[in-house]
């Protein structure tokens, strides 16, 4: 059977939620399908001791403040879910969950959203599928042939299954900095990055990432020269727990290996160091495989857009994956903007 409805928002966590309250403030009908089970998208799914950048009110969004977690300045991964799942609440948000999507068709004036559970005919779609189910591995020799663990940052949990192990954690990004500080000891641990590790000044956090991606996007809008934005500031945030560690100098980088053996890895000038387990956090692509009939995917798999609106599909709208699809789209501070500009581009679409 086939449903119909003004807009389908595909996923509902942050950015799905964002969408579906500026879209219910329209007055546009909507559905958002989800394929989780539970509310809270990806950051159900996160390692035990992970901790947003930002303090609570500056980690909301629209339209409901986060509330401060007791005892913690910036909020647990937990706190994170529980916000996600009375925001849904509060507005009464047309969440389905376990709706799995695996296409969208043009469908004449329409576009047809393909589920496990019937489809959808809509006049717009959002996709907000985010990144998390969608991690990269890089393709380094004798990644196949190595015997040890391997496992991505969307597998890690807590130090406490690797205690006593010898373990690498390859990546020089938030995530990487944080499972190595997480590790520290407590794991025989060799942290591998491919420059040496950049970190951005300690009282930096959430808010001014923020305010350096609008202004790089802003800056860029009006063809004025590129600032940098958050890459021009450095690649990792000292939260406390990165601090500590790094201070206590528990945080030393090794230059990237060349290869992998069954038992470890060999760098360039032929040392090497065995393991029992590899960690890669080595990122993600966004998650568009249901957008593949529509054949909109370009370099690195991106979508080119104009905001959040697809250049070759005007009835359809990215929201984030990250600064391609708004600035700092793929944060809780920052999904509001491009989310309310896509709901409000929806309503010009319907003739609202």
């Amino acid at each position: 059977m086939t449903q119909h409805t003004d807009a389908v928002v595909i996923g509902g966590g942050q950015s799905g939620l964002a969408a579906g309250y500026h879209l219910r403030r329209l007055g546009i009908e909507h559905v958002i399908l989800d394929a989780q089970a539970a509310p809270g998208g990806a950051w159900q799914h996160t390692w035990d001791s992970l901790h947003l950048f930002s303090p609570a009110a500056y980690s909301s969004l629209p339209g409901r403040f986060m509330p401060a977690q007791e005892g913690e300045v910036y909020p647990d991964a937990g706190h994170v879910v529980s916000y996600l799942a009375d925001y849904e609440k509060r507005y009464e948000l047309p969440v389905q969950r376990g709706v799995w999507v695996s296409a969208v068709h043009r469908d004449g004036d329409f576009l047809r959203v393909e589920t496990d559970s019937g489809d959808w005919r809509a006049r717009a779609v959002v996709s907000a599928t985010g990144t998390w189910t969608r991690p990269f591995l890089p393709a380094v020799p004798g990644r196949r042939e190595y015997a040890g663990r391997q496992l991505h940052t969307v597998q890690y949990r807590s130090p406490a299954e690797f205690a006593g192990q010898r373990v690498i954690v390859v990546g020089g990004g938030n995530s990487g900095a944080q499972i190595a500080a997480d590790l520290a000891g407590t794991a025989d641990l060799t942290w591998v990055t491919q420059r040496p590790p950049r970190y951005l000044p300690d009282d930096i956090d959430g808010r001014a990432l923020f305010d350096a991606a609008t202004a790089r996007r802003q800056a860029l809008d009006a063809g004025r020269t590129d600032t940098g934005g958050i890459a021009s500031l450095g690649d990792i945030v000292a939260v406390p727990p990165v601090r500590a560690a790094r201070d206590a100098g528990l945080l030393p980088a090794r230059p990237m290996f060349s290869s992998l053996t069954p038992d470890g890895v060999v760098w360039p000038d032929g040392t090497s160091a065995q393991a029992d387990a590899v960690i890669w956090c080595t990122g993600f692509r966004p998650a568009l495989a249901h957008f593949a009939s529509l054949r909109l995917r370009g370099s690195r798999g991106h979508v080119a857009t104009v905001g959040t609106r697809a250049v070759d599909e005007p009835r359809l709208h990215l929201l984030g994956y990250g600064d391609w699809t708004g600035p700092a789209s793929a944060t809780l501070i920052g999904v509001g903007r491009p989310a309310r500009d896509a709901a409000r581009e929806i309503a010009e679409l319907l003739g609202r």
